[in-house]
């Protein structure tokens, strides 16, 4: 059990066989007494953010955190940011497919027949879904942090839900589902490694392995745009936009922490990378949009040169 939150707020139990029963208010007043037992969660924010990590039916994760967005807008969700939160089901939840493989086992997409479209859009929808895990994460497991860095993270969270709907809408009108295709991965994987320090987590994940998503989408949305696929290129110019979005607050609280523990950003940087053994950067690098983000100067500087 979660311990009672102080100040009014109530912590609802998370245990599997109880998950369920939680009396929602996530939705506007009005529409609470409405919502189906599967979408109901706790009313604090960092508990409903645990809630939907531990979900792993992927369309009702992606809807459940489109609610809690708008409960959190609408003020029907209160926020303690000192409990002491435990997951006390299996993180993060995840459907049964798409069935989980070595990145160099994911099957190259070739842009001249649909399926090797579908299998492009079905990993880009896999990299939404895990951005939803890693943003609810960023919520729920770090305690003792400024109101406005959970704001951040679950609206991170929402737009990647959005991504994750635009992307996995897209894919049925092609005839395909979500899980139809092997996928892999790796940003939870660096998620796990980083749950101690979020300054480790923030540096590595939104800063280093999400904004090579500024870099890859715009010759990704070149090649779907060539091949006709009109629909699947809007949505990515949806997607970078809030990206850049995204970054720029990976950029804002890791900054906000370096300043915190009185670090150098860009020697901690590299220390970091070095330690977690992040993924080696590779361009070419889009450096309107990471200078868009918030990226220094100094830090656009020190990326590898030849790559530019």
């Amino acid at each position: 059990m979660i311990s009672p939150a102080t100040d009014g707020i109530t912590c609802f139990p998370l245990s599997v066989d109880v998950a369920t029963e939680v009396i929602v208010k996530i939705s506007p007043p009005n529409c609470a007494a409405t919502l189906p037992a599967e979408l109901r969660s706790p009313s604090e924010l960092r508990s409903a953010a645990l809630f939907w990590l531990a979900e792993s039916d992927a369309v009702r994760k992606a809807e459940g955190v489109r609610l809690l967005a708008q409960a959190w807008t609408s003020g029907a969700i209160e926020l303690d940011m000192h409990a002491a939160l435990a997951a006390r089901r299996p993180i993060p939840g995840k459907p049964d497919k798409p069935e989980l493989v070595s990145p160099l086992s994911v099957r190259r997409r070739s842009m001249i027949t649909p399926e090797g479209r579908a299998i492009l859009i079905h990993a880009l929808a896999h990299i939404e879904f895990n951005a939803i895990n890693l943003a609810l994460d960023a919520v729920w497991r770090f305690a003792g942090l400024p109101r406005e860095y959970y704001a951040d993270w679950l609206q991170v969270a929402d737009e990647e839900a959005l991504h994750f709907s635009l992307l996995t809408g897209h894919l049925r009108d092609q005839g395909y589902a979500y899980g139809d295709f092997p996928a892999h991965n790796s940003l939870w994987e660096m998620a796990e490694k980083t749950r101690q320090d979020i300054l480790a987590r923030i540096a590595l994940v939104p800063r280093t392995m999400e904004a090579r998503g500024l870099d890859a989408t715009p010759p990704v949305r070149a090649k779907l745009a060539q091949a006709g696929d009109m629909a699947a290129a809007a949505i990515l110019d949806i997607i970078l936009r809030d990206e850049i979005g995204h970054v720029a607050i990976g950029n804002r609280w890791y900054n906000w922490l370096c300043k915190q523990r009185g670090l150098d950003p860009v020697a901690s940087y590299a220390r970091l990378a070095a330690e977690y053994q992040a993924p080696v950067m590779r361009g070419p690098f889009n450096l309107e949009a990471r200078r868009a983000a918030g990226f220094s100067e100094l830090e656009l500087a020190a990326l590898p040169t030849q790559f530019k």
